[in-house]
């Protein structure tokens, strides 16, 4: 994998929609990380909540906003 940010961590939450889930890792320290992937995926990695998964972040931009 040539990414370079892989967190480990716990899922917490998974809200399906109708073509993605957002699955929400916790990833310790009160830290979160939410990611949308297709349901298709969430079925072929046998995702559930409780289960350990990482959260894997490869991106040329970071985007960072506030009011």
């Amino acid at each position: 994998m040539s990414a370079r940010n892989i967190l480990k961590g716990k899922i917490s939450e998974i809200v399906k929609g109708a073509t993605t889930s957002h699955v929400t890792i916790d990833i310790g320290s009160g830290v979160i990380v939410t990611a949308s992937i297709t349901n298709e995926a969430v079925a072929d990695l046998q995702l559930e909540k409780g289960k350990q998964a990482y959260a894997v972040i490869k991106a040329s931009d970071v985007m960072v906003g506030i009011d």
